[in-house]
C-alpha cells in the first residue's frame, strides 16, 4: 500500500461556521517533524506546520461543509460527506484512507479504516488534523469581520459563555447552525419579541 491518506475534521461541535475536513497523503521521501493531533499543538506550532504539510505532502485536499448543509444533513452525515469529498479530491488518488474516529463514510472512493484517536497515532491523520484546524480557525477569524459582535475570532464558534450571551443578545447570524439546540432556542426567543 503506497498511497495512504489520513483524514480528519475540525468543527463538529461549534454552533457556527463550517465543518472543515482534510485528507493528506504524506510523502515518505519528505518527512515532516513535529506532526501531532492539532488539539495538542499550540496555534503557533499548527501555523508553522501548515505550510510544510501543504508543500511536502504527496497530495492534500481540504473540504469546507457550510452550515446550511450541516443543517440539512445533520452534523454526522455532513462530516461523513466531507470526508468522502476530501478523499475523492486527492491526486494522486489514495489506495487506503485512515479516518480519525470510529466510523467510516459509506461512499469512500477507496478502502478505509477508522482509527479512534488516530490524529495522535498516524502521522497522515495528524497532518490532516492540522490542515483542517488551521483552515477552519482562519475562516472563523474572517467570519468575525463579516459578523462582528459574536467573538468568532476568539472562540471559533464553540458554545462558550461569551458566544451564548452574544447569541441571546444579537440572535443568530447566517453562519449559525439552525439545527443546533442553542441556536434553535435563540431563534424561538427572537420569534417571541
Amino acid at each position: 500500500m503506497d498511497r495512504v491518506a489520513g483524514v480528519d475534521e475540525a468543527g463538529r461541535g461549534p454552533l457556527a461556521g463550517p465543518v472543515v475536513v482534510a485528507a493528506v497523503i504524506l510523502d515518505p521521501a519528505r518527512p515532516i517533524a513535529g506532526l501531532d493531533d492539532s488539539k495538542r499543538l499550540s496555534e503557533r506550532k499548527r501555523e508553522a506546520l501548515f505550510p510544510l504539510v501543504m508543500d511536502r505532502a504527496l497530495a492534500h485536499s481540504i473540504v469546507v461543509v457550510e452550515p446550511g448543509e450541516i443543517d440539512r444533513l445533520n452534523i454526522f452525515q455532513a462530516t461523513m460527506a466531507g470526508m468522502s469529498r476530501a478523499v475523492a479530491g486527492l491526486s494522486p488518488a489514495a489506495q487506503l484512507a485512515l479516518v480519525d474516529g470510529n466510523k467510516l463514510p459509506r461512499d469512500l472512493p477507496c478502502p478505509g479504516r477508522a482509527i479512534v484517536g488516530g490524529d495522535g497515532l498516524e502521522p497522515a491523520i495528524s497532518a490532516a488534523s492540522i490542515l483542517a484546524k488551521v483552515t477552519r480557525d482562519r475562516l472563523m477569524v474572517a467570519l468575525d469581520a463579516v459578523h462582528p459582535g459574536y467573538g468568532f475570532a476568539i472562540h471559533k464558534g464553540y458554545p462558550t459563555p461569551v458566544h451564548l450571551e452574544a447569541l441571546q443578545r444579537l440572535g443568530p447570524c447566517p453562519q449559525h447552525r439552525r439545527s443546533f439546540a442553542p441556536v434553535g432556542r435563540a431563534l424561538e426567543q427572537m420569534a417571541l419579541f
